[in-house]
């Protein structure tokens, strides 16, 4: 497989439209939206391809790979980062990343991409929910 990498053409033609988070190029120019608010939809693993308008580099609308997938446990949570290419050019689109925990009687889940958006969820791990109760006095 060919390594992602930034040619002169993209670097010229698209540096405005680059964004870094945390030391990872993604491009505003192949998303309809960046960083669209999903809600409660938290990914971990796939891409939101009604979110991808196309390659900007070789003007292509097709599947993406997912490269650079890693998993890993920080005080108790767990994160899972990967990276959307093209297929047809491995332009890098964007990072992924999602989260899981467990605080207290709660699992909560998070997403961050540029692609794919940003979203949180909290699932109660009780039978019944405690903030579905209803107060009886």
């Amino acid at each position: 497989m060919r390594q992602p990498s930034l040619c002169s053409r993209e670097v010229s033609s698209f540096r405005k439209h680059r964004t870094l988070v945390n030391g990872f190029a993604m491009c505003g120019d192949c998303v309809e939206k960046e960083y669209p608010n999903r809600g409660n939809i938290c990914l971990e693993n796939g891409s939101f391809l009604l979110n991808f308008t196309g390659c900007a580099v070789c003007n292509k609308r097709d599947f993406m790979l997912i490269t650079n997938k890693s998993f890993k446990e920080e005080d108790g949570e767990e994160i899972v980062t990967y990276d959307h290419l093209c297929k047809n050019c491995h332009h890098v689109i964007a990072r992924h990343e999602y989260t899981f925990s467990i605080m207290d009687e709660f699992q909560e889940y998070t997403m961050l991409c540029l692609l794919c958006g940003k979203a949180e969820d909290t699932i109660s791990i009780l039978p019944d929910d405690p903030r579905q109760m209803t107060l009886l006095f």
